[in-house]
């Protein structure tokens, strides 16, 4: 087997082993519930060129290669793989007038969006700034806009990639279709991606926002969201929140987002409904630039740690309201339905294909104590079972957790054609992504 020496000369960027300093932050997912087993080494690539040579020496020394962005998204599959870190792969270019942006495997969805805003452009993005958009797009990507334009992978033009030999090349519908096939949404288990190109979209205006209420209103607020979501164009997404945060009452959280012309006057016009409901906190909805768009659920931008559970659900109606408000969430911190359709549920080329469920549920827990730890994946379970028929069963690629696979995602078909590529491009396993096809 050869020496880590060797990977040391081989590569510009850093190269960190266990024991090394700096080597156990370095090795850390970003969610710090997820327990990441040793990795035998963690190699910052100080370019294209490094992750070449790190696939190189990884192939000669029968090891694999893990490559987490900025952590998102892991899973515990990482034991014995080196991990790759992509954040000095940061080159973001923007061609307004075709409208495409190339990025580097370490850019987060902030860089873009303050980049494409300049020229009145946005990407589809997530929720999160910090989010890499290689890693995100590689699972298929659903976001604020996606209502409006799909989802992120189906923008892709092209990808930069290096092969399982350790070979760059440009990967596109038309030079590899299968490969580009799977990349579009299947994961990156196949090849490493240096950089992404994809289309972007017109951004006249945005609005949006929060609007906060006392839980004692999470009934009446849900039946708007319901009322609401039934009549959405594609431009208007919402999404709402039971909360339960630590120290503080119960609330109920209404996120949403208008993108399109005149999106200061239909966008309020849209949400009329939510006004009449009495008692509200907080309203925070305003015109903002497309860049400040992770500002409106403000999650941590920051490691920390979480346990999340999403589901497709059929419908929400009585029966599905009634359940979520039938108990207090606790120990969950939240439970947010997320209305999706719109353009996810036409016809898509990718591995998911269309999106036919209207609403995604998440539940979600922040493990504050071992006895809060121990209490959340019960509770989430419970939640999902007493919704029965609701559950479609598959979810998209970015919401799986540790404990769930490909299988969970893609349909058999979809499925066997995704580890045939794996087989086809990479079959000594020398890449291992956050969920490998292979497993179930």
């Amino acid at each position: 087997m050869s020496s880590f020496a060797e990977l040391r000369s081989a590569v510009r960027g850093r190269v960190l082993l266990p024991g090394d300093d700096g080597f156990e932050a370095a090795a850390k997912p970003w969610n710090l519930a997820v327990p990441q087993p040793a990795a035998a080494g963690v190699v910052e690539a100080a370019d294209a060129d490094d992750v070449a040579a790190l696939v190189r020496y990884a192939r000669r020394a029968g090891v694999a290669v893990a490559a987490q962005p900025a952590g998102h998204g892991a899973s515990g599959s990482a034991e014995g793989a080196v991990l790759l870190r992509t954040g000095l792969l940061d080159e973001v270019r923007v061609d307004p007038g075709a409208r495409i942006a190339r990025v580097g495997a370490g850019v987060k969805w902030g860089r873009v969006q303050e980049e494409a805003s300049r020229h009145g452009l946005t990407g589809l993005p997530g929720s999160s700034p910090v989010v890499s958009v290689t890693g995100y797009t590689l699972g298929g990507g659903v976001g604020w806009f996606s209502r409006a334009h799909g989802w992120a992978a189906d923008s892709v033009t092209a990808f930069e990639v290096v092969d399982a030999e350790g070979v760059p090349a440009r990967v596109t519908a038309e030079s590899d279709p299968e490969l580009f096939w799977a990349l579009r949404g299947g994961g990156g288990d196949y090849v490493l991606v240096t950089a992404t190109e994809f289309r972007l979209y017109p951004a006249p205006a945005l609005y949006g926002g929060q609007m906060l209420w006392p839980g004692a209103q999470a009934r009446e607020v849900l039946d708007v969201f319901r009322s609401v979501t039934a009549a959405a164009p594609g431009e208007l997404t919402v999404w709402a929140g039971l909360l339960n945060v630590p120290g503080a009452d119960p609330m109920i959280a209404v996120h949403s987002t208008y993108l399109g012309e005149g999106a200061g006057d239909a966008g309020p016009e849209l949400l009329r409904p939510f006004d009449a409901i009495a008692g509200r906190i907080d309203d925070n909805r305003a015109v903002l630039p497309v860049h400040e768009l992770g500002t409106i659920t403000g999650e941590p931008e920051d490691p920390s740690p979480g346990l999340g559970r999403a589901e497709m659900l059929t419908a929400v109606d009585d029966t599905v309201i009634g359940t979520l408000l039938a108990e207090p969430i606790a120990p969950l911190l939240g439970v947010q339905l997320r209305h999706v359709g719109g353009a996810l549920a036409r016809p898509s080329d990718s591995p998911h294909g269309a999106l036919p469920e209207p609403y995604l549920l998440y539940l979600f827990g922040v493990p504050f104590s071992p006895e809060v730890a121990a209490g959340i994946p019960a509770r989430r379970d419970a939640l999902v079972k007493a919704l029965g028929p609701y559950v479609a069963g598959r979810k998209p690629y970015t919401f799986l957790g540790p404990d769930e696979g490909a299988a969970d995602v893609f349909g058999p078909e979809s499925l066997a054609r995704l580890r045939a590529v794996k087989r086809a491009r990479d079959p000594q396993g020398v890449f291992r992504s956050n969920f490998p096809v292979g497993r179930d």
